[in-house]
């Protein structure tokens, strides 16, 4: 029984390994990617659904061909969602997102954490001030460097 219990915890996890477009939910596996591929890793905790900041950045730079174009070359992406609708992630990845928000210190939304494919920080960034795509593509590049 315990068996089928870790099952069907792992088959539940794996399906919630993609938030869509390229976007992944958990960072670890992101992280093993980023090593294989030479990438970059990029963690954005977002609240979709209620944050204006955080869709003002979705819809300006993350949705942008140009800025797909660059993570497409130099970034893996990572989506950590708290929606106020509880049925847009499972139970367990929001328990899972809860648990890296508190050990990545988030205190707002949009967070954007750029970092190494071993976990290091190159940069962290809060809330969105409307920034230009090309400036927030330049500014994660300059980090990257």
């Amino acid at each position: 029984m315990k068996k089928l219990i870790a099952l069907t915890t792992l088959f539940a996890l794996s399906l919630s390994l993609t938030a869509g477009e390229g976007w992944l939910t958990n960072i670890e596996k992101a992280k093993e990617v980023a090593k294989k591929e030479g990438k970059a890793v990029l963690v954005e905790f977002t609240g979709s659904d209620w944050c204006p900041p955080c869709k003002a950045l979705k819809k300006n730079v993350f949705n942008s061909d140009e800025f797909k174009a660059y993570a497409k070359k130099h970034l893996v992406l990572v989506e950590l969602d708290f929606p106020r609708d509880k049925s847009k992630v499972s139970k367990e990845q929001a328990a899972y997102n809860r648990e890296q928000a508190k050990a990545f210190a988030v205190k707002g939304y949009p967070t954007v954490i750029l970092m190494d494919a071993a976990g290091k920080e190159l940069t962290k960034k809060v809330g969105f001030g409307r920034t230009s795509k090309e400036k927030y593509i330049a500014e994660l590049s300059k980090a990257i460097k």
